[in-house]
C-alpha cells in the first residue's frame, strides 16, 4: 500500500510548486521568496501531521489485516503533453517545450561581451627640441699679475780708516853741556923692588942626620908692583847743540772712498699661471623626430543586448534537501555567505545566488539550471 506520509509529502510539494515555481511567472522575487517561506511551513505542519496520522495507522495495522485496508493512490495525476513545440500558459506566453515535473521562469539574460584587442594612436609623430649646452674645457693661461716697472736704488757711501801723521811738536834744538870726559888708567906702582933670598931647598939627598948640614938656595925674588887706578881727564867739559827732532802722532780717519750714488734697477713683470675654462663649442639646438606611437588596447565589446526569457529553473517539484545543500556549500565555497546548510532556499542563500549570477554573468531571478551547471552542483 502507499505510505501516508510520502502521500502528504507529495501534497506538499505539488502546493509548493503552485505557490512558488509557477507563481514566479506573476510575482517579483521578494514576493516569491515570501511565498516559498510560507510553503515550507505548511509542507512542515504536513510532515507532522503525516506523522501523527502514520503512528495512528501503526497501531491500527496490528488488528486489521493489509486486505481489509481501502487502496490509496500516490500518484499525482497525468499531465497531457503539449500539443505543440512551445507551450502556451495564461496570458497568451508561449514557454519551450516542456516534461512533467519541470519548472520554468521568465530570467534576465543579461548581455554577452567579448574582449577585443586593437591598435589605437597614443601619440601622433612630433619631434623633440634638444637643447646641446656649450662645451668647455679647462686650459692653463699666463695672467699678468704686476707690470714690469723700475725702481731707482740708492747706494750708500763707501768709507774707509786711513793714517796719517799729525805733527805734535815741531823740530827744534836746544844746548846740552858736555861734561869732561875721565877715564880709569891703571898704573903699575913699584912696591918692593927684585932681591935675592936664601931658601930652603930640596936635593937628591936629602939630610941624613944632625951632623950633616941642610941645602940653602939662593932664591931671586922679583920686583913687586901693585897696580892702581887713577882717573884721567881725557877732554875738558864743553857744550853742544842737539837738534830735536819734530813729533809726529799717528791717526786713524775715517775718509769717502766711494761717493754715495743711485742706480736703476728693471723689476721684470710678474705672471701667474691659472685654469680658466675655455669656451670650446658653443650651445646650440638639435631637432630630434619622434615617430608616432601606437597602443594595443584591450576592450569589452557588448554583443548582445540582455532580454527576458523564460528557461528551466529548479522548484519544489525537481529539488530535494540535498540538492538546496550542495549548492549552498558551493556558494560557501565561492565565497558568497548563504547563510546555515540547511537545505532551505531563505533569504540568505537568495542573496548569495543572485550575488554569484551577478558575478558570473548568468541569468538572475531563479535558481536556473545553468547556475546549478556553473556551481558543479547534480
Amino acid at each position: 500500500m502507499t505510505h501516508p506520509k510520502k502521500w502528504i509529502l507529495y501534497l506538499g510539494v505539488v502546493l509548493a510548486a503552485s505557490s512558488w515555481g509557477c507563481a514566479s511567472t506573476s510575482m517579483p522575487e521578494s514576493e516569491a521568496a515570501r511565498k516559498l517561506e510560507e510553503s515550507q511551513a505548511r509542507v512542515a505542519a504536513l510532515e507532522r501531521e503525516a506523522a501523527e496520522r502514520e503512528a495512528r495507522l501503526e497501531s491500527l495495522s496490528a488488528r486489521l489485516s493489509e486486505d481489509q485496508l481501502p487502496a490509496v493512490s500516490a500518484a499525482p495525476p497525468a499531465r497531457s503533453a503539449a500539443a505543440g513545440p512551445y507551450n502556451q500558459i495564461p496570458g497568451g506566453e508561449l514557454l519551450p517545450p516542456a516534461k512533467p515535473g519541470q519548472c520554468y521562469a521568465r530570467v534576465f539574460i543579461p548581455p554577452t561581451y567579448e574582449t577585443r584587442t586593437e591598435e589605437v594612436l597614443a601619440r601622433g609623430a612630433t619631434e623633440s627640441l634638444e637643447i646641446i649646452p656649450a662645451r668647455y674645457e679647462t686650459v692653463e693661461e699666463q695672467v699678468l699679475v704686476e707690470a714690469a716697472s723700475q725702481r731707482i736704488e740708492v747706494i750708500p757711501a763707501e768709507y774707509g780708516w786711513v793714517e796719517e801723521k799729525v805733527l805734535v811738536s815741531p823740530a827744534s834744538s836746544r844746548l846740552e853741556e858736555v861734561p869732561a870726559k875721565y877715564e880709569w888708567q891703571e898704573e903699575k906702582i913699584l912696591v918692593k923692588p927684585a932681591h935675592t933670598v936664601w931658601k930652603k931647598g930640596k936635593g937628591p939627598i936629602q939630610k941624613i942626620d944632625s951632623a950633616t948640614g941642610e941645602i940653602m938656595c939662593l932664591v931671586e925674588v922679583p920686583a913687586e908692583y901693585k897696580t892702581v887706578r887713577k882717573r884721567v881727564q881725557i877732554s875738558p867739559p864743553t857744550t853742544r847743540e842737539i837738534p830735536i827732532p819734530a813729533k809726529y802722532k799717528t791717526v786713524k780717519r775715517q775718509v769717502v772712498t766711494k761717493p754715495a750714488s743711485t742706480r736703476t734697477i728693471e723689476i721684470p713683470a710678474k705672471y701667474k699661471t691659472v685654469k680658466v675654462r675655455k669656451l670650446v663649442e658653443p650651445a646650440h639646438e638639435r631637432r630630434i623626430p619622434i615617430a608616432a606611437k601606437y597602443q594595443t588596447i584591450t576592450k569589452r565589446v557588448r554583443v548582445s543586448d540582455g532580454e527576458m526569457a523564460w528557461r528551466q529553473i529548479l522548484c519544489e517539484t525537481n529539488t530535494t534537501p540535498d540538492i538546496v545543500k550542495n549548492m549552498q556549500r558551493a556558494l560557501g565555497s565561492a565565497g558568497f555567505a548563504p547563510g546555515p546548510i540547511d537545505g532551505i532556499v531563505g533569504r540568505q542563500t537568495l542573496a548569495a545566488l543572485r550575488d554569484y549570477q551577478k558575478a558570473k554573468g548568468l541569468p538572475t531571478g531563479g535558481v536556473t539550471l545553468a547556475t546549478l551547471k556553473s556551481l558543479g552542483v547534480q
